[in-house]
């Protein structure tokens, strides 16, 4: 069987989508398929990852079109980032791809809700994190006099939840309550004391093993990564109540919060009770590798 990918594998400190990329294409080579980056003749599925324009302009029109003339192409769309951080663009584009695609895969239940889907041509597929990621992990339930608090982002966008970082970081400097460490990408205007720039995948599980608990303001993720790495790196998630995908994927391994002084109480609790969410933690132990089985699964029954 031909695969089309329309997003090239990547290496270095990219977010889940290209890592997912990076399995995906490893593993239909490893079952004997031809994997393409390029329409060309002979697709059998094109696996849409992304309908926006790729590195050499192709986008969904490109597909509806291919399609169009070989007929028994059949079109997977990974709907992934749905334009909720400040591209309502893309929102509009995955709106108009629905209805064109064989079959859908969502990365929560949220992400499928918001974008309005109605059909049965689908499946909720749940974003999980590299293995790597499980590699540095501890069971130790003692915490230090200062909790070690930490979160990571290599997105920039406001809706990521900078200024409340900002709160904590303050918050920090004025009572020495915590630690907090910041790893990934900032805006400049946000000063954090321990930070860290963007790192690869080894290097990260390794230093997010070194804290307690995470941290996650961000809010309307689709299919959020960070929090799956912080999970199988061992650490329980306090999370904002409006983080879309992170409520579904966290709400058994941590707290939630909606303010500031939620924040500061949600990290309390898991203190107070922190052998118990320790415990919970623990038994995550999903990696990608189960992801891409079942994508496979998905594009192999296609034909």
């Amino acid at each position: 069987m031909k695969v089309y990918l329309n997003r090239r594998p990547k290496a270095g400190p990219w977010g889940g989508g290209i890592k997912t990329v990076n399995k995906l294409a490893e593993s239909l080579i490893e079952s004997g398929h031809n994997v393409t980056f390029q329409l060309e003749e002979g697709i059998d599925v094109i696996f849409c990852i992304d309908p926006r324009p790729n590195d050499g302009g192709e986008w969904y029109q490109h597909f509806i079109d291919y399609r169009y003339d070989n007929p028994s192409t059949k079109i997977v769309q990974r709907v992934g980032d749905l334009g909720t951080h400040s591209k309502p663009e893309l929102t509009e584009l995955v709106h108009q791809t629905l209805n064109y695609s064989n079959f859908l895969i969502f990365p929560s239940e949220w992400a499928r809700d918001y974008i309005g889907f109605i059909g049965e041509n689908y499946k909720v597929i749940y974003n999980r994190p590299m293995k790597e990621f499980h590699q540095h992990k501890s069971d130790n339930v003692d915490l230090p006099e200062k909790v070690r608090l930490v979160t990571h982002h290599w997105s920039m966008n406001p809706k990521k939840g900078f200024h409340l970082y900002q709160q904590l970081e303050d918050h920090i400097r004025e009572t020495e309550e915590f630690e907090f460490t910041y790893i990934g990408r900032k805006p400049d205007d946000v000063n954090i004391s321990n930070y860290i720039e963007p790192i690869n995948a080894s290097q990260l599980a390794e230093e997010l093993a070194k804290h307690n608990i995470y941290i996650t303001a961000s809010i309307e993720e689709a299919g959020a990564n960070h929090v799956l790495e912080a999970m199988a790196a061992g650490l329980p998630v306090v999370y904002h109540k409006g983080g879309g995908s992170i409520v579904n994927y966290c709400e058994e391994y941590g707290v939630e919060f909606d303010s500031f002084d939620n924040l500061l109480s949600a990290i309390r609790k898991v203190i107070e009770y922190y052998g118990a969410f320790k415990d919970r933690v623990l038994s995550y132990e999903e990696n990608n590798s189960i992801v891409v089985d079942e994508y496979l699964k998905i594009i192999e029954e296609m034909t």
